[in-house]
């Protein structure tokens, strides 16, 4: 790797980007992304903070699939993707620093990746190393504080994950993906934890109704609001019997620097949003706008507005285009 690094790209790691971008507080050096990245940039507070990361190129990248040709003509100076070893290949090849970054590799714990990723970036650039420990000191803090507060549940709240949704398609997380950890760290049970599927699973309305979710969360890998089921505007699927939208209990998540379903640097705030979510009651004292001001304040040293924080938690459903 050169010892100084001006020029980044990222293939198939989507999230990475924002996690980049906030860890510079800047999005000078990244010139190239993957096209669902940067529809997630438009979409979120990234691109507002940040707007020099519209002029990264996204035309390298269809998928897993790079055009080794436009990526060198980005001149970049490290290639991160994902757990794809035929990116790796043609970068090697090329003569292109590459490295790889898992999403999975923990698990599909948010926290703990997260951790180890702005570890990694640490270790890459120097000149930022005191955001690793602050973020994983965050992190931990906000993890206990839920714990103390979820231990004394009687009875875990049944949540679904509405993963990906259109007219012919509902996908879920079984127990190996990144829905079965939120679930796990809010005290929550999630409804698809039968399944042993890695990564997203497809489930029938069938299925739906025989798990009979209390709470409903849609993510932003879908345009699906809380209407759309409550209205049944999407295909055939009648969610009427189901109890969480008989209550009125269907929420989107939020949207800050990416999706925030996945691992990245919302995830935090995330954690403290669900648990707010999943048990209103019992987390009625926490000022979420609050508590994300004070995180990016404290972590990233980025001060946000009342309105930027609000706005995660209202997030447009444009940024479901994958």
């Amino acid at each position: 790797m050169p010892a100084e690094i001006n020029r980044i790209v990222v293939c198939d790691i989507y999230p990475l980007v924002s996690v980049l971008a906030v860890f510079f507080d800047s999005a000078e050096k990244i010139v190239g992304m993957a096209p669902p990245s940067m529809t997630a940039a438009k979409n979120s507070l990234l691109s507002e903070l940040y707007p020099e990361i519209l002029d990264a190129k996204t035309d390298f990248i269809d998928g897993t699939t790079v055009n080794i040709e436009e990526l060198m003509k980005l001149e970049p100076d490290v290639v991160f993707y994902g757990s794809t070893p035929q990116i790796g290949e043609q970068l090697k090849n090329a003569g292109i620093p590459g490295i790889s970054v898992a999403a999975g590799k923990w698990d599909y714990d948010a926290i703990e990746t997260l951790n180890n990723w702005i570890l990694l970036l640490s270790e890459i650039f120097p000149a930022n190393k005191d955001r690793a420990e602050k973020v994983k000191t965050y992190s931990a803090d906000v993890y206990q504080r839920v714990q103390d507060r979820v231990a004394a549940l009687d009875t875990a709240e049944k949540v679904f994950f509405l993963f990906q949704y259109n007219e012919t398609t509902i996908t879920t997380s079984g127990r190996h993906f990144f829905g079965q950890w939120w679930a796990d760290a809010v005290g929550a049970y999630n409804v698809g934890s039968e399944m042993e599927t890695d990564n997203s699973t497809a489930v029938t309305m069938e299925q739906i109704y025989a798990w009979n979710p209390q709470k409903i969360l849609i993510t932003n890998f879908n345009p699906a609001k809380p209407a759309d089921l409550i209205n049944n505007t999407v295909g055939n699927y009648d969610w009427s019997e189901v109890d969480a939208v008989k209550n009125g209990k269907v929420y989107k998540m939020p949207l800050g620097m990416y999706r925030s379903y996945t691992c990245g640097v919302d995830t935090p705030v995330t954690l403290l949003w669900m648990a707010k979510t999943v048990y209103p009651e019992l987390f009625a004292d926490i000022d979420i706008t609050a508590e994300t001001r004070a995180y990016y304040r404290e972590v990233f040293g980025i001060e946000l507005t009342d309105e930027q924080a609000n706005r995660i938690f209202d997030p447009s459903s444009a940024a479901s285009a994958f």
